[in-house]
This record gives C-alpha cells, sequence and structure tokens, in this order.
C-alpha cells in the first residue's frame, strides 16, 4: 500500500486513439509520444526540467526502439534525465505508474513523468537469421499479426482464451456478450455527450504528418462502430459456435498518454485544482491459468483490493481494459458486482487497444469520473498477453 505517491490532477493526458492504418499510422510511435508530450507540457505550463526519471512504455517495436526512453526523454525536453524501458503488453501503462508510485514511495525519485506510446499500425515485419535452416532461409515475424494470432506458450490466439473462459464459467452466453457490448457503447456515447464535455477534461489533440509540410490535428477518437443490437445479433461469431463476434471485441489502434507521479506537496503545486488530491493506493498482478487469459483482471483486483485494505464495496468507480465482452461478464460474476454498471464513458472493447497507453488512457478518466462523483476510490484492472493481469486502486479526494 503506498501513501506517499500521488497524481496531480490533470498532471496527465491521453490523445485520441486512432483507428488501426488510419491517420497515426505513419509516424513513429516513439517521436509521437514525445513530441505530444512536449506540446502538453508548453500547454499546461510545466517545466520538463521538474522530472528527474521517465518511464517510457512500449509495445510494439518502431525505429530506434534501441534507444527509445532515453530519446523520447530529451525529445521532450528532459534531455539530462535517465529513462527506463518497459513493455507488459496491455498492461504496460498499470506497471509503468506503479514503478513510478514506487520510486515516489522509497524516495528513489521525487517528480516522474510516465510516457505510454504504441503504434499497432503498420507493425514491423523482423527476421531472424536461421543458419541451419534450408537453403538458410530466415525465421520471420509479424510482429503485430503473429502475436495476436498465437500466445507461443499457450498455443491459441487471443481470442481464444477468451472463448476458453467461456466455456470454463458455463453461464457466459453470446447474447450477454452481445448485451454488454451495447451497454459499453452507450456509456462511450456518454463522453460524447455536450460536444464531448467528459473526453475535453483530459484528451489532447495530437499532430500527425500528411505531408512534408502539411500537418493534421487529431482531436477526437477516430475509427469507432456505430453500434446497435440488431447489428450486434447479425454479426457471425469469430470462432465457430463461440460467443465473440468481431463487434463484441476490442480493434486495433494508435495513440499515446502521459501521467505525472510525485509527492503530494509536488502534485497539490501541479495539480488544476489544489482542492483535489489523487493518491496512487495499491497495485496488484496476476497469471492465470494457461489459455484463460480473461481470468486474469479478478485475481489482479483482489490483490489490489486487499493490500489496500478494500473490499469491492468499497470501490466507487470501477474501469476495465476489456477486449471481449466476456472478460467484464466473468469480471462481475466473480465479484458479485452488476456488469453493466462498470466502464462509464468507455472502455478499450469500443475506443481501441493501442497497447501501451490503454489502460493509462482507461485510468485517466477513472481518476475524472471520480472527481465527478465528489471523490472515493477507484478500481482499474485488466488482461494482458500471456494470461497476465494488472490491476490499480487510486484514491480521490476533495
Amino acid at each position: 500500500m503506498y501513501s506517499k505517491a500521488f497524481i496531480p490532477y490533470r498532471g496527465y493526458y491521453s490523445t485520441p486513439f486512432s483507428r488501426w492504418q488510419g491517420s497515426l499510422a505513419n509516424e513513429n510511435a516513439i517521436e509521437l509520444g514525445a513530441s505530444t508530450a512536449k506540446r502538453w507540457f508548453a500547454d499546461r505550463e510545466i517545466d520538463p526540467a521538474i522530472f528527474d526519471y521517465l518511464v517510457f512504455g512500449k509495445t510494439i517495436g518502431q525505429p530506434y526502439s534501441f534507444y527509445s526512453s532515453p530519446w523520447a526523454a530529451a525529445m521532450m525536453g528532459a534531455e539530462r534525465i535517465s529513462a527506463v524501458h518497459i513493455s507488459q503488453a496491455c498492461s504496460t501503462s498499470t506497471t509503468g505508474i506503479n514503478m513510478a508510485a514506487m520510486g515516489i514511495e522509497t524516495g528513489s525519485h521525487k517528480t516522474i513523468f510516465c510516457l505510454m506510446v504504441d503504434r499497432t499500425s503498420n507493425g514491423p515485419h523482423t527476421v531472424w537469421p536461421n543458419p541451419l535452416g534450408p537453403g538458410g532461409q530466415v525465421i520471420s515475424e509479424d510482429w503485430v499479426m503473429d502475436h495476436f494470432g498465437k500466445d507461443p506458450w499457450g498455443g491459441t490466439s487471443m481470442i481464444q482464451t477468451a472463448e476458453n473462459v467461456v466455456r470454463m464459467a458455463g453461464d457466459i452466453t453470446r447474447e450477454q456478450c452481445d448485451a454488454v457490448t451495447f451497454k459499453r457503447y452507450e456509456q462511450y456515447l456518454d463522453a460524447l455527450k455536450n460536444d464531448r464535455e467528459f473526453q475535453k477534461r483530459y484528451m489532447f489533440p495530437v499532430e500527425f504528418k500528411i505531408s512534408r509540410k502539411e500537418k493534421g490535428l487529431l482531436e477526437a477518437d477516430e475509427g469507432i462502430a456505430q453500434t446497435t443490437e440488431e447489428g450486434l445479433a447479425r454479426l457471425k461469431p469469430v470462432l465457430p459456435d463461440g460467443a465473440h463476434t468481431f463487434g463484441s471485441q476490442t480493434h486495433p489502434a494508435d495513440g499515446n498518454c502521459g501521467v505525472i507521479v510525485t509527492g503530494r506537496e509536488e502534485a497539490l503545486a501541479l495539480s488544476a485544482d489544489p482542492g483535489v488530491e489523487v493518491g496512487v493506493i495499491s497495485y496488484g498482478y496476476s497469471r492465470a491459468p494457461k489459455a484463460h487469459m480473461a481470468i486474469s483482471p479478478v485475481p489482479s483486483a483482489k490483490m489490489a483490493l486487499e493490500k489496500a485494505g478494500l473490499t469491492i464495496k468499497d470501490v466507487k468507480v470501477i474501469k476495465t481494459h476489456n477486449p471481449f465482452a466476456a472478460n467484464d461478464i466473468y469480471l462481475a460474476n466473480e465479484l458479485g458486482i452488476d456488469v453493466m454498471d462498470f466502464n462509464n464513458y468507455g472502455s478499450s472493447i469500443i475506443f481501441g487497444h493501442p497497447q501501451g497507453p490503454t489502460a493509462g488512457r482507461c485510468i485517466i478518466e477513472m481518476i475524472e469520473e471520480l472527481v465527478l462523483a465528489g471523490g472515493g476510490y477507484g478500481l482499474f484492472t485488466g488482461c494482458a498477453a500471456g494470461d497476465t493481469g494488472a490491476a490499480m486502486v487510486v484514491k480521490v479526494s476533495g
């Protein structure tokens, strides 16, 4: 349990998420993340010199990935600080913020910036030497599609892991998956009301190149599928006899986000409202049985709650990374909560999944919802590749 790690209110941003092969498809995610952070610092009048460390999260290879974390630090205007690059698939943001909280709690650092970036579009195609292969043929790998399609340990695609949990649970149906997906879409529409009033609380537009001389500005999510109950019902299952269609699972996306983690006094000084305090309370992690990834948010959540000395009844806001509808249904059943009563204002099943920054955006939205609710505890939990998961509890006061 942490007592010294805080996030300044509005000391964070997320870009809109761009659809796969969309507006951000040709950007180097490292450069784009650093340039976006630099623009955000200028907008918030934050001097990058306040940071003494950068936690940089990225899961998909980009040019110059070898230098990614110190390179990003320099490009965002903090060229004298050290940095670390972490990659934990969908849990990258959660674990990155936790690493920063540990640094503050132990006194190793004073003010840390967490920058999480990814671009699933135009994923790299890598080749590996294979001198003993027939004719010396190389081993090739599609960084994105091959990894979505097969876990080398579990031996299955990601969607198969969700279907495995559906079969194991025995009480999750196709109809439930469709109903939860439609509810999540309605919740996302709530974030668009009043000219995107909720999203504008934290969302920062991202600049991208159209040509050598022309730049574009992406101000809102791109690639959200208009969803109806009838449309969901017409879709065929992705796998034979499966509960999930392409409507009830997330889609790959591009984007980045940033979060400041620091001490209490420093957080209040950086806060957009000194009357609001955001504390990082605890972190949980787990590994589910082989090829049952959708289980992992449950033990992760339970660990985070136990460390915080809380029960699920103490939590006011719950957000999840839910790449498949079954994730939320299984979580609700195991925790004894209503599956329709969490993930207000959106979740990754609707706004997409760029990997590294996905959980970060969810945590940011959770903080903003807690502020609107007058404060309280928030729980984020989600799965990650390799049947792993991570969760975080935050507390908003004031």
